[in-house]
């Protein structure tokens, strides 16, 4: 699959310099392609530090780890052959537009100056259609016209490589070719399955479908690389054989490649259309209420066979492409009504990334979603991811949430966890969520109460379901105990923050505890325990008073929060006064609010706020929640910034969340594809 590293260079080079694509609304620095599903997420690497500048041709799609997942695309126009996705060899096509949505990564390329091609990969989002949404597939419809009002002679051609099936390119890889119900596909796989394991982040058990309509003037073939590109390169047409020499990933590289004959093609749009997607009978072991066992892939319980889920999704693409195009317009229409272009710009990036990180898994009557802490720590239903992730589950459906939250409640609550505080997450390693039955998760306790609470507070509020509330009232009780007796003055203890170090009486984290308590209050009076909430509200309104008198610099010009109790000299995000906004808790003070609202221009650079005093790199999703609570100009000034990094920032992979406020760069910890992005949808959330 791979050319040399000069090779490499100079045709991405040449594919950069001769083609000079605008990018709507923005250039971020990794183009989604395919991203549904930890598994089935790969991007186009677009930002300067190793990337070609954003466009399709000329470089391999990379998996969200950085490895290659081969994926080639090529057109043949009058007899000649051009490259319009990865790097095979032959000459490119020029790419003169960019533009994303929610769901879709639209190029617009010229081949030539003779055809033009208007490529889209779509992975559907549809929160309120869950058959849709279990399926762990992705579109990509090329469509093709005249560019220079004459006829053209053209072909089209895709295929995947095995790179797909492993993240160890040395094991051994098998395939199949079939056609079911008008539908042709390559079935690949790898030959000894490993079930719930994961090699550089790819699963090592499942089966990849790419799938293309069995129409006239489709062929297809199987083989090593050069011999199939070569083969359509040459003929604008396939063999239809296949290899059958079942082979390790890296030997001669087998790909799996469809070729469509569009024949004279004139200024009407032809299209072909491919799909491509992962099916897995069990998804997850997990240990809920009784002994840990695998839970199947919820597309399980709407069809029979995979082949029934692939052969539905391909044929299914008008009406996953109108309710995606809704989902689209949705985002597009709230987010410019809150705050401008700059503010779409943010939150149409952030869907697909936010919901690539999960699966939904279980049965129709017992439904889950399960979330991998992508790049990070790799842990599952992390609690401090779910909760900078939250806003965009709960704009778009607040059952997602719920989903997230479940197979939490139902570990602790069958006394799985030893600990008189909340989870830190579900299990170390995706796809085994299988608790931590001794206690020794990494500990946020103080952190993970009040994510816990407020996380099932703003559920309940947007359903009305206090049914939740009072089936978990006893844990939530327990855990709001842990918050009484620490909130007010933190022990030295990690926040969601665990990279930037522990700290004693961090401001912002005891912030989250007192609102968790409030949060508390409100459920316990919601639930008919009218003197549990009397107590916790005169709880924490006590210790807001005690906290502004401990937390705030009030000599400083402006005055401003500080990092940590007494330490003048510091500051931070104050991130957690939004769950108090978006609960409509009113416990912090209006004054707190504007104080910090008018002390964040203050210390902003280039590309936003730092996180805190003691680095000068800051977290995307908690500028968002903090621009959510300020004034207009302020939250204006953390969403242009933010706007402004994407569109320059030199980093190439799917997007960061942490990044460093004057270089716009990676810091030494680099997070990537992270959930967490859904933080973003924050200001939609608390829009009057």
């Amino acid at each position: 699959m791979q050319l040399s590293h000069l090779g490499l260079l100079v045709l991405s080079l040449v594919a950069s310099i001769g083609a000079k694509s605008t990018f709507t609304p923005a250039r971020p620095p990794a183009l989604p392609l395919a991203v549904k599903s930890p598994y089935l997420s790969t991007w186009q690497s677009a930002g300067s530090d190793g990337g070609n500048g954003g466009y399709l041709a000329g470089e391999w799609p990379t998996f969200w780890a950085n490895q290659v997942t081969g994926w080639c695309g090529l057109i043949r126009v009058d007899g000649k052959a051009y490259t319009w996705m990865g790097l095979p060899g032959s000459t490119t096509v020029d790419q003169t537009a960019f533009e994303y949505t929610s769901t879709k990564s639209i190029f617009t390329m010229s081949v030539g100056g003779l055809v033009e091609m208007n490529i889209t990969f779509m992975s559907p989002i549809t929160p309120d259609d869950f058959k849709r949404q279990s399926l762990v597939f992705s579109y990509l419809n090329v469509e093709v016209s005249s560019l220079d009002g004459k006829d053209h002679n053209v072909q089209v051609y895709a295929d995947i490589s095995a790179e797909w099936v492993s993240g160890d390119r040395g094991t051994t890889a098998q395939w199949d070719y079939g056609t079911t119900d008008g539908v042709a596909y390559h079935k690949v796989y790898r030959q000894t399955q490993l079930a719930f394991s994961e090699i550089n982040q790819q699963a090592e058990w499942g089966y990849w479908y790419w799938a293309t309509d069995a129409a006239k003037g489709m062929t297809h073939q199987s083989g090593q690389d050069t011999v199939v590109r070569a083969q359509f390169s040459s003929n604008g047409t396939l063999t239809n054989g296949a290899d059958t020499n079942y082979r390790a990933i890296n030997n001669k590289w087998p790909v799996f490649g469809f070729s469509s004959n569009l024949g004279t093609v004139n200024s009407a749009p032809v299209s072909t259309l491919f799909s491509l997607g992962l099916t897995q009978d069990e998804a997850i072991q997990y240990e809920g209420s009784s002994a840990y066992a695998p839970v199947p892939s919820l597309w399980k319980s709407y069809f029979d066979t995979a082949l029934d889920a692939v052969t539905f999704f391909h044929k299914d693409f008008t009406e996953s492409n109108k309710l995606s195009s809704s989902f689209d317009s949705q985002v597009a229409t709230d987010s410019i009504a809150v705050a401008g272009q700059d503010y779409l710009t943010l939150t149409s990036l952030s869907a697909r990334q936010a919901f690539g990180a999960t699966q939904l898994c279980g049965t129709e009557d017992k439904i889950y979603l399960f979330l991998k802490e992508i790049s990070s720590d790799g842990n599952m239903n992390t609690v401090d991811v779910i909760f900078p992730a939250y806003p965009i589950f709960l704009y778009s459906n607040p059952e997602f949430l719920k989903l997230l939250l479940d197979p939490l409640y139902e570990n602790q609550e069958a006394g799985n966890y030893p600990q008189s505080y909340a989870m830190h997450d579900l299990g170390s390693n995706y796809p085994n969520a299988t608790g931590h039955n001794d206690g020794n998760d990494e500990a946020m306790p103080l952190e993970e109460c009040g994510n816990m609470v407020i996380m099932t507070l703003a559920y309940a509020q947007e359903t009305g379901d206090t049914a939740y509330l009072s089936a978990h009232y006893t844990i939530l009780k327990k855990w709001t105990s842990y918050l009484v007796d620490e909130a007010l003055y933190p022990a030295n203890q990690i926040s969601t923050d665990d990279f930037a170090g522990s700290l004693a009486n961090q401001t912002n984290l005891a912030l989250k505890g007192m609102i968790g308590i409030q949060a508390m209050a409100v459920i316990a009076n919601a639930t008919g325990h009218t003197a549990d909430a009397a107590d916790y509200s005169s709880i924490a309104r006590d210790y807001i008073t005690k906290w502004q008198g401990l937390g705030i610099n009030t000599k400083a010009s402006p005055p401003h929060t500080t990092l940590s109790y007494g330490n003048d000299s510091s500051h931070g995000l104050l991130y957690n006064l939004f769950a108090d906004a978006q609960l409509g808790l009113n416990l912090v003070p209006q004054s707190v609010y504007q104080m910090q609202s008018t002390f964040y221009p203050t210390v902003a650079n280039e590309y936003g706020v730092p996180l805190d005093t003691r680095h000068t790199y800051t977290k995307g999703d908690w500028e968002c929640f903090t621009a959510a609570v300020a004034s207009a100009d302020t939250r204006n000034m953390f969403i242009k910034r933010l706007a402004t990094w994407v569109n320059e920032t030199p980093t190439n992979r799917a997007l960061t969340d942490l990044y460093d406020t004057n270089t716009g760069n990676y810091p030494q910890n680099t997070f990537v594809a992270r959930p967490v992005v859904g933080g973003s949808f924050a200001p939609l959330l608390v829009a009057s």
